[in-house]
């Protein structure tokens, strides 16, 4: 049967005019080429010839274990679009392993985004299925899918299976970070920590805790790019490799639907985005990553908005860091459907998806099947909410917070600064015995923005002092113009924007100021004469550029700031690139 009589859709889009039409139905000798070297494979012409043709894009890689099953995946979604009729050709991408690569991955979010753009441009293809999950790879596969618009579904890598240790609950990431505070204390000696190593992460998938990762995929489903509930499945579950076929037969249908992203993606879909974000409790660093997907649909999203949805929707998902579950808990409780019933109010159900159907329409038969996971909004996680931004003399453009898995202690605090200019710098010193500090320092990197860094790496987390945890400190409040792990925690201000490297106000600081923080009422404040603060700004320098050629120097050259997005100033909004010439 060919992909013309299986497929009841086909009639609302003509064969010819689709883009692998171009290069593989005419009668010149460019075509005649294309077709002979796909034949050159051991091909039949009637394989690949009248059929869409889609493409996988698979960020798998040896040195990403949030990918490792992507391989197998891909060969599952392969098999889904040839029972619908479909040509699959699998085009591997920059695989962005979050714990492997140097000095971040954020750097290469944007060359991510360029690349999946330019192949999906470059080649006789008329739809994808994004195969990604780690932490940077779903914005920035779907960055470049919505910048080529063409039907497109994101097929999400899955989290990593749950672990226990001595009877209590283990997720990746955020206990990483809490047992190396024991161990950096004395209470974990060194074979327990090297057993820890070998056990903590159990599978092949994504962290398992409400870390970048699920964050990301769990809100592109709410944006309607997934299929419903497909972002909570766990990678080693027999209902993963279903959903990755299903996306395979899915994609074909969007093409002759002519579904892409520009026929649906609208300010609600953002908005319904934001809703699911602040009632998961997600990552400090959907932020950026919303940001700069909405500015690749056309749409202004700001820290604002984000900040508003957050004052109305209190975390509910109970996960680390803001809870005590795990994604294969939240799996079992019913997934993201599940989670988007409970807040129905906040959501516009009539925004459209990748299912041809309404949001309202993809969650109506959800069920919550375990409260004390997903709770109902009267019961939520935390006393404070997902996030928070905070504006002052210090962060003029904005700088966020997650009091959700901060101490409210500090909500409302003043305290006396310790500056380190750099990641070196501050891991040299932070352990020192003599280092001056106590529980109410606010300790402040500066340095670690997009153009600082370069990159702006997950540095804002910043360790407590050894002399402190020895004394059972486990919070203080921490700044930075750097970002921070989605599984960690901490009373931790993030993404103070401008950074310093460009002379935003963070540049001006110096040890024994006072910081004057107070997140209810969103502020940030170094308490500092405007006269002081001129003249250290006028004494102030930028530090030379060390990076003189490559993929960094265009990096800094064109990122924005982090209350922009981070992307680059070229890629984003809607401008068009025209389709290459096949001849």
């Amino acid at each position: 049967m060919d992909a013309m009589s299986a497929n009841t859709q086909n009639t609302l889009r003509p064969l010819e005019s689709l883009r692998s039409q171009r290069w593989l139905a005419r009668d010149d000798m460019r075509s005649f080429a294309h077709r002979q070297r796909l034949q050159q494979m051991g091909l039949r012409r009637d394989e690949f010839l009248n059929r869409p043709v889609i493409a996988i894009i698979n960020t798998w890689s040896d040195l990403s274990p949030c990918h490792a099953h992507l391989r197998e995946r891909a060969e599952d979604v392969r098999r889904g679009i040839l029972l619908a009729g479909g040509f699959p050709v699998e085009l591997p991408a920059l695989s962005l392993g979050e714990v492997m690569v140097k000095p971040t991955t954020m750097l290469y979010r944007n060359f991510l985004a360029m690349e999946v753009e330019e192949l999906l441009r470059s080649h006789p293809v008329d739809g994808v299925v994004l195969l990604a999950g780690c932490d940077k790879t779903t914005p920035g596969t779907l960055m470049g899918a919505i910048s080529m618009d063409i039907p497109t579904i994101f097929c999400p890598a899955g989290p990593m299976l749950n672990d226990r240790y001595k009877g209590q609950t283990v997720g990746a990431g955020t206990h990483t970070k809490k047992f190396w505070d024991e161990y950096v204390a004395g209470n974990i000696n060194q074979p327990e920590w090297i057993r820890l190593e070998a056990k903590m992460t159990r599978s092949p998938g994504t962290c398992n805790t409400m870390g970048t990762a699920s964050t990301m995929t769990s809100i592109v489903e709410a944006m309607g790019l997934t299929l419903p509930g497909a972002s909570s499945i766990p990678a080693m579950d027999a209902n993963h490799v279903r959903m990755a076929s299903t996306c395979g037969a899915r994609i074909v249908d969007m093409v002759w639907e002519d579904l892409k992203p520009s026929a649906f993606l609208t300010d609600d879909s953002f908005a319904n985005a934001v809703a699911a974000y602040m009632a998961l409790g997600g990552s400090t660093n959907a932020a950026i990553h919303l940001i700069a997907m909405a500015g690749r649909a056309g749409i202004k999203l700001s820290l604002d908005e984000m900040d508003a949805m957050a004052r109305r929707i209190p975390v509910i998902a109970n996960l680390f860091p803001s809870g005590d579950k795990l994604m294969e808990d939240f799996f079992f409780a019913g997934g993201m459907p599940a989670l988007l019933q409970e807040i129905k109010p906040h959501l516009k159900l009539d925004a459209m998806t990748i299912t041809g159907k309404s949001l309202g329409e993809n969650i109506a038969a959800a069920v919550n099947d375990d409260a004390t996971v997903i709770r109902h909004v009267a019961n939520p996680v935390a006393p404070g909410a997902a996030l928070a931004v905070l504006r002052g003399n210090l962060c003029p453009d904005g700088a966020i917070i997650k009091p959700s898995a901060a101490s409210p202690k500090f909500f409302k605090h003043e305290g006396r600064a310790l500056v380190f200019d750099s990641n070196a710098e501050m891991l040299a010193q932070i352990h020192l015995p003599d280092l001056d500090v106590d529980e109410n320092t606010v300790i402040i990197l500066r340095n670690g923005g997009p153009q600082g860094a370069p990159g702006m790496p997950e540095w804002g987390n910043l360790p407590i002092p050894k002399k402190l945890l020895q004394r059972g400190i486990r919070d203080m409040v921490r700044l930075s113009d750097a970002r921070m792990s989605g599984t960690h925690f901490g009373s931790c201000v993030v993404h103070i924007s401008p950074e310093a490297a460009i002379g935003g106000p963070l540049a001006l600081v110096q040890t024994g100021d006072i910081i004057e923080l107070d997140v209810d009422a969103r502020s940030l404040n170094m308490l500092v004469p405007d006269d002081e603060l001129s003249r250290r700004r006028s004494a102030w320098k930028p530090a030379a550029q060390i990076f003189q050629r490559g993929y960094t120097k265009l990096y800094i050259q064109h990122v924005s700031q982090a209350n922009d997005g981070c992307d680059f100033d070229f890629l984003s909004g809607t401008a068009k690139t025209p389709e290459p010439s096949i001849y």
